[in-house]
C-alpha cells in the first residue's frame, strides 16, 4: 500500500515550507531582494571634454540628462542617476531641477530619453 502512495504522490518541494517562515524572515528576504535589485553598476568615466559636449548638447536641445555621481555608498555601490533638465549653471556646477551637481562630481552623463508606455506594449 505504501508503494502505491509513493507512485501517486507528487512532492511540492520548497513550496510546502513557505508557511514555516516567520513574518520577520519574510520581510528580511524582501528587503534583501530589493537591495540587490537596486544595485547600480559603474558606468565608464568620461573625460571633461565629453562631459562638456553632452552638457552643451543638453542645454541647446533642452533635453533631460542622466548623471552618475562619482560617489559610492558603504557597500561600494553607486547611487541612482540624477535625472532632469538643466535649470542653470555657475562656475562650480550645474543645477538639475533643485539639485546642484559639481562639475568634478560627474562620472558619466548621457542625454536621457524617457520610454513611453505605449512603446513598451507590443
Amino acid at each position: 500500500m505504501l508503494n502505491k502512495f509513493n507512485d501517486h504522490y507528487q512532492d511540492r518541494g520548497t513550496v510546502k515550507w513557505q508557511g514555516m517562515y516567520l513574518s520577520e524572515h519574510s520581510q528580511s528576504l524582501e528587503n534583501d531582494a530589493t537591495e540587490l535589485a537596486d544595485t547600480i553598476s559603474q558606468k565608464p568615466q568620461m573625460t571633461s571634454f565629453k562631459i562638456a559636449s553632452v552638457l552643451d548638447s543638453a542645454i541647446v536641445k533642452n533635453k533631460k540628462v542622466a548623471i552618475q555621481i562619482e560617489e559610492i555608498n558603504e557597500n561600494g555601490d553607486y547611487a541612482k542617476d540624477t535625472i532632469g533638465k538643466i535649470k542653470g549653471y555657475d562656475e562650480l556646477g550645474i543645477y538639475i531641477d533643485h539639485i546642484k551637481v559639481g562639475y568634478d562630481e560627474i562620472r558619466n552623463i548621457q542625454l536621457y530619453e524617457e520610454i513611453k508606455w505605449s512603446k513598451i506594449i507590443n
